[in-house]
């Protein structure tokens, strides 16, 4: 692949976040950032499904207080998480739409969205909404560079775990993706720091310790990176899969609902429709108090008909969400210790995601490393896109010579059950890959003749708190009594982030081993292969609404200008001729306002075929100059 040009095969960086999504491309030797239909830089990270079709971005949001239940959002909450988390079950309760647990599943029950679309109820996992959301980001790159996309390097929090990267990585497959690389949102924002520096001509010689502190939507991440010349090596991660935006806007719904019932002796918590609605404005105040000290909440008939108005302070807002911006900066003091660095050390501060211009969130991270300066020379909301995108065009060879070093880190410890439950940490978290360390094992009872290899990621002291990865066995071994036969225990990662456990006999030389991978089956292939068949069928349903549309607007066009037509000719036409076109068009403007949400172009079509029949002939019948201003049929552009 890295042979081929940068125009043949184009690659994209996608930072698929929990709000909003971004999607940049490397062309004309710098990273661009790809704008929506609509103009905008971002796109949320929105599904809504209707009685007709399906919706993503801000076709999905705009209609979503008037169809909460079957308009999904933070579907990356629930990415590669099990049900009966209690963040999960935590998330359930603030929801508009339904969760329930995978039917005929073992204890690890995935998380399902149930929806109703074209009367019919359906079950989607968190995949196949994310996947929903990529597909929109590759359609939106696809218009912007008129040619096929396939090749995505696709962004994670850095503390996702092996089942929530995987997760990601078979949503970019249901979405026909193939996705070169996962990498971690911190790394690819500290790609973009170190771009953008060496674009504007900055000195890029020395070498930088980077702290990138990663505040979004719906979760937090802090990674130190050391940038060289061409060199990205992540020295420790951190954070908080469950923090960000949307929990400090949680707690001003709880605020602004607890002060409704005070007022009103009403209780909205049951109706999804108020409850989105005041979330959607207290989303907005949240924004509208980084650069206000006070702000108005007004909303019409918000529940039982009452209207709701209410203002809220920045002081107000810091105050309840004060604990969770404290929660911020552990992670970072737990990063400093794990890198091994101090925070004199630290040579840049870059802020990444949209809480980060919380005037608090800066405040408490300027106190934490004594005053020093924070960079805000990069957009927050744009970096990681635009760190995943110059990693793409790294990868498929669109720099020329130039190649980034990525050297990363294990974000979560991995190891094996001991005997009694315990875990045993071989590969400590914030570990470089690629690695390969090793430990000792022993029999437990006499006489065992086959010990079996528990593999689990986590830190908790317990294994079966973990995430469990995989089990392999070891038999054949010669009876004797415990702790006599030893094992060598070997973990091996390599640059791709593939995990393969050994245990060897160390008498008999007897080995077997199991590999892990970032690819191995969170979802069956009869899963991915029954998903990717779905996306295209949606694909082919939004086509098929599309062309529609365009038919609709032919339609329209063409009986538009038959009316003004016939008022322009007047007398020139028959009265027998022209009260059959005022008729033809009287019925066909009544068929279209009952049919403007009819989803075949067929129709359309044959309906302007029937209007053509009728009005050309009575057109040809006038004189050549006045039949040269005959209508012609024009396609309205689409907004």
């Amino acid at each position: 692949m890295a042979g081929k040009s940068a125009e043949k095969w184009p690659a994209i960086g996608i930072d698929l976040g929990t709000t909003y999504s971004c999607v940049a491309v490397w062309q004309h030797d710098r990273v661009e950032i790809i704008t929506n239909d609509l103009g905008n830089r971002t796109t949320p990270s929105c599904v809504a499904f209707t009685s007709k079709r399906r919706l993503i971005g801000e076709a999905a949001v705009n209609q979503a207080s008037m169809n909460p239940t079957n308009t999904i959002f933070d579907a990356k909450r629930l990415i590669g998480r099990n049900f009966n988390d209690q963040v999960v079950q935590d998330d359930i309760k603030l929801w508009p739409f339904k969760v329930i647990a995978q039917a005929d599943t073992d204890d690890t029950k995935k998380p399902m969205i149930v929806v109703n679309h074209k009367d019919e109820e359906k079950h989607f996992s968190p995949e196949e909404i994310s996947s929903m959301v990529l597909m929109k980001m590759k359609e939106i790159a696809e218009a912007y560079l008129g040619t096929e996309v396939k090749n995505a390097v696709v962004t994670v929090r850095a503390y996702f775990n092996n089942a929530q990267r995987q997760a990601t990585k078979d949503a970019g497959t249901i979405a026909a993706l193939n996705v070169l690389c996962i990498i971690n949102e911190p790394t690819a924002a500290a790609i973009a720091y170190g771009l953008d520096k060496k674009l504007t001509g900055a000195d890029v010689e020395s070498t930088k310790n980077v702290l990138v502190f990663d505040l979004g939507g719906g979760t937090f991440d802090v990674s130190i990176v050391t940038i060289g010349r061409d060199s990205f090596e992540v020295k420790a991660v951190s954070g908080d899969t469950h923090l960000g935006g949307g929990d400090f806007d949680k707690r001003m719904v709880s605020h602004f609902m607890a002060e409704f019932e005070r007022n009103h002796q009403k209780d909205m918590s049951n109706n999804p429709r108020a409850l989105r609605r005041l979330r959607a404005a207290c989303e907005r105040a949240k924004r509208n108090l980084s650069v206000t000290p006070e702000t108005t909440i007004e909303i019409d008939c918000l529940f039982d008909g009452i209207d709701f108005s209410s203002t809220i302070t920045r002081a107000r807002f810091e105050k309840l969400n004060m604990d969770l911006f404290q929660n911020c900066m552990d992670p970072v003091d737990k990063c400093l210790k794990d890198a091994k660095i101090e925070k004199s050390m630290v040579d840049e501060i870059v802020l990444v995601g949209g809480s980060t211009r919380i005037p608090k969130v800066q405040e408490l991270l300027h106190g934490f490393f004594n005053g020093k300066e924070l960079c805000k020379g990069i957009n927050p909301d744009e970096a990681v896109a635009y760190g995943a995108a110059s990693h793409a065009a790294s990868l498929v060879g669109a720099m020329g010579n130039k190649k980034h070093v990525l050297v990363d880190v294990t974000p979560l410890s991995i190891g094996f059950r001991k005997y009694g439950g315990k875990m045993r940490v071989v590969v400590p978290q914030n570990t470089a890959i690629p690695t390969k360390m090793n430990a000792r094992a022993k029999t437990v009872v006499d006489n065992q003749i086959s010990v079996k290899f528990w593999v689990f990621e986590g830190e908790r002291s317990i294994a079966d708190e973990n995430h469990y990865l995989g089990m392999f066995e070891l038999e054949g071994i010669p009876p004797a009594p415990k702790g006599v036969p030893q094992f060598d225990v070997v973990f091996e990662i390599d640059a791709d982030g593939i995990l393969t456990v050994s245990a060897e006999d160390i008498d008999t030389k007897n080995k077997n081993q199991i590999t892990i991978t970032n690819h191995s089956a969170t979802l069956s292939k009869e899963e991915i292969d029954r998903m990717v068949k779905e996306a295209e069928k949606y694909k082919a349903q939004d086509e098929a609404f599309l062309d529609a549309v365009v038919a609709k607007n032919k339609l329209e066009n063409y009986v538009s200008e038959v009316k003004k037509k016939v008022i322009v000719s007047g007398a020139k036409i028959a009265l027998r001729d022209k009260r059959k076109v005022d008729d033809a068009i009287e019925q066909t403007q009544s068929w279209l306002n009952w049919n403007y949400m009819f989803g075949d172009a067929r129709i359309f079509e044959e309906k302007l075929e029937g209007l053509k029949n009728i009005w050309e002939p009575v057109c040809n019948k006038m004189r050549p100059d006045d039949a040269r201003t005959c209508p012609k049929i024009e396609i309205l552009e689409l907004d």
